[in-house]
């Protein structure tokens, strides 16, 4: 873990080395002020000695400004070096988590991985602040000031030694007991960002539910999960504070008594004795400053370590040692194909797939709700990787393909439909960033998404709000459709995205696609036999397996799940799934 943390500092290693070079020169212009102090006293004050007196105070003033000067510059450096630490850590995972793939995202939840890209950095960035100062500058004052101090009397000194073995002790039995605590509390920071972010995403259909109170229950208790985990560990925590003022007014007792015997013994002298005072004060400090450490490190160690586990994460797909980049042509063929999403999975999604689709044919694919549609499709882009046979394009396996160049040529409008904050414009080049507007309006126009962006009072100008929620269903799925015909693909695949759309303007959508793009192969996955009735083939999946592979007509009569279907929604009675379909 430390070694991908480390990782991270890359060219903010420079002020990383500074930082405690500055701390602990801060330390040991501190640690001389009380010598400085004490000679002041018991040669000047006591003696009489004026000039001695400026000289030491002067001096005094020259050390203090340098250990102010160093401690302003630890902090400037310090947080330079942290805030890049963490930028650096934010880039990369988000970075990462671009490469993966569909089976990789499946393993962490949203709400998840945002918490690692906020608190769980910002803890991280927190705790290397604290390394880079805190960290040189508490145990490097500690010892200096237990130095001085055997320096100035051992006996005395002995007294700090006690008390730093028993505060030390009580720290190791707090931190171990809060530790588990902490490492629990980020599962429930997960359940709260996932109620939150449920809750906003879908607010209008909470109010159209009426399901606020119930939103608002659940809010409360994931929040109350977290307020309890963080006041189990404060509960523990909380003895720091009075067993670390119990050790220094214990000190300060102890030291003062036998300082004050040795003082009338002749001894010890009345400067140094106040020199004794001053380390026992920052020897306490600098203790109750490791325990905030320790508590710190703690929390951010279970942080750092759920960063470490996106920045580790090796995406299942990788591009071969030596990729393809020429796609002859849209050609796909399912090769005795086995997919499973799961490689522990009793059963297969995808049992034995034997298909042959020329280029440039449309194919239609239908079947009820969980029938393996869309993990039909998603191998052909090479979303997933099949688990037995092959899945080629063009004529070659996708696995020898370049991923991004096959992916260029294979264009998905998936099955929930996604537009991002932005003008019209803007989220239709997100299928070809070169797009003139007559090509963006073109593409438009095949899409039938035209008809209702011309009503729009800023035309393409149009700003759409996040997930698109200022455009109906059937208006994003046009848009979607749109963006995807602007990669120019020779693969177009539509997963049951013309569903919101009415079935005139299906139908215009299909005639455009048959006259405009007739050398790209057009895969539309629908629920409506309408929707796919006039492809040149349909193929008709049930539990995983095909159960036909046709045209209409031939459907209509050597398949009973296909003429089931087409009778129950031509007589009005149903749709796919109300056909008997499983």
């Amino acid at each position: 873990m430390l070694k991908t943390l480390a990782g991270q500092i890359k060219e903010y290693k420079k002020p990383s080395i500074i930082t405690p070079c500055f701390m602990i020169l801060e330390v040991l212009m501190e640690m001389l002020i009380p010598l400085l102090m004490a000679s002041i006293i018991d040669d000047g004050v006591e003696a009489g000695n004026l000039s001695h007196i400026f000289v030491m105070g002067g001096l005094m003033l020259v050390i203090a400004c340098i250990s102010l000067f160093s401690g302003i510059m630890g902090g400037r450096f310090g947080a330079e070096a942290s805030t890049g630490f963490a930028k650096n850590l934010r880039k990369a995972m988000f970075e990462n988590i671009q490469t993966f793939s569909f089976a990789n995202i499946d393993k962490f939840s949203t709400a998840g991985l945002i918490t690692r890209l906020t608190t769980d950095v910002t803890n991280v960035q927190n705790a290397y602040q604290m390394i880079l100062r805190i960290c040189f500058r508490a145990p490097i004052s500690l010892i200096c000031a237990l130095f001085m101090s055997f320096y100035i009397s051992p006996k005395l000194a002995s007294v700090y030694v006690v008390a730093v073995i028993i505060l030390g002790l009580f720290l190791s039995f707090m931190i171990t007991r809060a530790h588990r605590y902490f490492s629990a509390t980020f599962e429930k920071y997960d359940e709260l960002n996932a109620s939150i972010q449920e809750n906003v995403s879908a607010i209008r259909v909470v109010k159209a539910f009426v399901r606020e109170d119930y939103e608002k229950e659940r809010f409360g208790k994931a929040n109350t999960n977290l307020s309890q985990m963080f006041t189990q560990a404060e509960k523990i925590l909380a003895f720091n504070g009075p067993l670390m003022q119990l050790a220094s007014y214990g000190c300060i007792i102890a030291i003062s008594w036998l300082g004050a015997k040795m003082i009338v013994a002749g001894d010890l002298s009345t400067g140094n004795l106040m020199s004794l005072l001053t380390y026992c004060m920052n020897i306490l400090m600098n203790l109750m400053m490791l325990s905030m450490i320790f508590v710190m490190l703690t929390m951010s160690a279970a942080a750092g370590k759920r960063i470490c586990e996106v920045l580790n994460e090796k995406s299942t797909l990788t591009n071969p040692e030596h990729p393809d980049y020429d796609i002859p042509d849209g050609s796909i063929v399912f090769d005795h194909v086995t997919f499973r999403y799961n490689d522990h999975a009793e059963r297969p999604v995808l049992d034995d797939i034997n298909l042959t689709i020329h280029s440039g044919e449309t194919i239609g694919i239908i079947g009820g709700t969980g029938s393996s549609k869309s993990s039909l499709v998603n191998l052909i882009s090479r979303l997933y990787d099949v688990n037995e046979g092959r899945v080629l394009v063009g004529g070659k396996d996708v696995r020898t393909y370049d991923m991004d160049t096959l992916r260029n040529e294979v264009s998905v409008v998936l099955q929930k439909n996604v537009l991002f904050s932005g003008t019209i414009y803007e989220n239709l080049r997100w299928g070809d960033k070169n797009a003139t507007d007559e090509e963006c309006q073109h593409a438009c126009q095949l899409a039938c998404a035209d008809e209702f962006i011309e009503r729009f009072p800023d035309g393409y100008e149009t700003h759409i709000e996040q997930g698109g929620a200022n455009v109906s269903g059937g208006q994003k799925q046009r848009l979607c459709i749109a963006r995807a015909l602007l990669k120019k693909p020779k693969i177009l695949i539509l997963d049951d995205s013309t569903s919101a759309v009415d079935t005139a303007t299906d139908a215009k959508i299909r005639k455009a696609f048959a006259e405009e793009i007739p050398n790209t192969t057009k895969l539309i996955i629908a629920q409506r036999i309408s929707s796919v009735q006039n492809a040149d083939r349909i193929i008709v999946l049930n539990d995983g397996v095909v159960d036909g592979f046709g045209t209409h007509e031939e459907l209509l009569e050597t398949n009973a799940i296909y003429r089931e279907v087409y009778e129950a929604q031509t007589s009005g009675s149903g749709d796919f799934d109300e056909g008997g379909v499983a």
